[in-house]
């Protein structure tokens, strides 16, 4: 029996094998048929000279572990990189949704923007996606509530995020020390 392949929502926290789910959809996918492809829509912004070398070292093993997989560096315009890049034949990977979200509400220069709109606009570009989306988010809401404003109100927009990211995803898998475990699948 051939594989089902949709949608999917993938939470977890830090380390949690979060993106190495993402990736290993998306070579079932490439090895699935020769007509199919596979893209990256990275999200993180280079800010310093660390966070530079964590991308660098993500892109070399990104592209180590998975050569027909291309990547697009977008930290803002999410909903029209998966419009723009979607197809029946290929599979979008979106990692991740915690940093376009950092980008949007705690920007280096700039006002931050109200998530709402482009939260709503990511949820329809994937519920109309022609091929399979794979979300990457971070689960951040189990700690201590943060002591400033601005942080409660991150974690707030995340959870609300990924709530409406969820939903229109036929899947949803939380992952926790490397281990998968369905929150829901719509679509077995």
């Amino acid at each position: 029996m051939a594989e089902v392949f949709c949608s999917e929502f993938v939470l977890g926290g830090q380390r949690s094998g979060k993106s190495r789910r993402a990736e290993t959809i998306a070579m079932r996918w490439l090895s699935a048929s020769p007509a199919h492809r596979a893209v990256t829509i990275a999200t993180a912004q280079p800010w310093d000279d660390e966070m530079r070398e964590r991308i660098a070292r993500h892109q070399q093993d990104r592209a180590q572990r998975l050569p027909g997989m291309s990547t697009v560096e977008e930290p803002l315009a999410l909903a029209e990189a998966v419009r723009q890049h979607s197809r029946a034949h290929t599979l979008v990977v979106v990692d991740c949704l915690t940093m376009w979200l950092t980008n949007l509400l705690m920007p280096m220069q700039g006002e931050p923007a109200d998530p709402q709109g482009p939260v709503r606009a990511l949820c329809e570009a994937v519920a109309a996606a022609p091929g399979p989306v794979v979300l990457v988010s971070n689960e951040i809401g189990w700690g201590v509530i943060p002591m400033g404003r601005e942080v409660r109100a991150f974690v707030d927009a995340l959870g609300h995020a990924n709530q409406a990211l969820a939903a229109v995803c036929p899947r949803a898998t939380l992952m926790a020390a490397g281990l998968s475990l369905t929150l829901k699948d719509n679509h077995a």
